[in-house]
């Protein structure tokens, strides 16, 4: 069996710089296990794929592995699984997935790049000494989200870039999403992102951390949109604004790689 096969940098303007996903369209479901092996032997931050959705509800079926599980939302291989859709029809200004655990997702153009909009995640404050630790510093604020999403909220930048998490630690937290921001220098938001129960220590740019990001940031800065950056090795920028439940998030993408994986 030959399946097609793109590696795409996603919320990147040049190549090997975003966070690289594999795309892989099918005709039906494979079964969940050969999924999971495949996003394995990928071994990149997120594996997506997709199919014609039957239920009419969108135009997509999408599911998402990392190496070590599937996943109930990610926002880089949804910007990716678009790229790839629209990045065949010239005639196509959107396209919709429906996904199993997050709803119904939209990629659309927007310039040269596009708006992916995701649920919004609004954070809510949450003492959490254990997270500190883990991520090795003594003070900051914790929130969280219980689809699964712990924000932690330091004084600055540099802050942020100086992290140096105990990532066995974190992962024996449980399997949340643990993001850390700040107040930007170049934008008004950075942030970083570790995922080590995922079998990600720190993932290069998170889609889905936006959605926790934006309702945070929006609030507290007093705005609806701003930009923000995450400060992985790789980095990446992305375009925030809140818009009632949704986070529109901007960026780019970049084809790296196609062809065909072989079973």
């Amino acid at each position: 069996m030959k399946l097609p096969f793109a590696q795409i940098d996603a919320f990147a303007d040049r190549p090997f710089t975003g966070n690289p996903a594999a795309v892989m369209p099918l005709n039906a479901w494979l079964a969940d296990d050969l999924l999971q092996r495949i996003a394995e032997e990928n071994n990149l931050a997120e594996t997506a794929f997709f199919l014609p959705d039957a239920s009419g509800e969108a135009d997509y079926e999408l599911r998402w592995f990392t190496p070590a599980v599937e996943v109930a939302l990610c926002g880089h291989a949804t910007l990716a699984s678009g790229h790839f859709v629209l990045g065949a029809d010239s005639t196509k200004e959107r396209v919709t997935f429906r996904t199993r655990q997050s709803g119904v997702l939209e990629v659309r153009r927007d310039g040269e790049g596009y708006a992916m909009a995701l649920p919004a995640y609004p954070p809510e404050p949450a003492p959490n000494a254990d997270l500190l630790r883990a991520l090795g510093i003594d003070t900051g604020e914790t929130l969280h989200h219980p689809r699964g999403y712990d924000l932690t909220v330091l004084e600055s930048a540099e802050a942020v870039l100086a992290l140096t998490p105990d990532f066995r630690a974190l992962a024996a937290l449980g399997d949340t999403l643990n993001i850390v921001t700040a107040s930007g220098r170049d934008t008004d938001v950075i942030s970083r992102v570790f995922a080590p129960a995922a079998g990600i220590d720190e993932d290069p740019v998170t889609g889905s951390a936006h959605s926790v990001l934006t309702p945070y940031w929006a609030k507290r800065l007093g705005r609806e949109s701003f930009s923000a950056y995450q400060a992985s090795q790789r980095g990446g920028h992305v375009a925030c604004t809140l818009a009632g439940d949704r986070a529109i998030l901007g960026g780019k993408c970049v084809t790296v790689i196609e062809g065909e994986f072989t079973l």
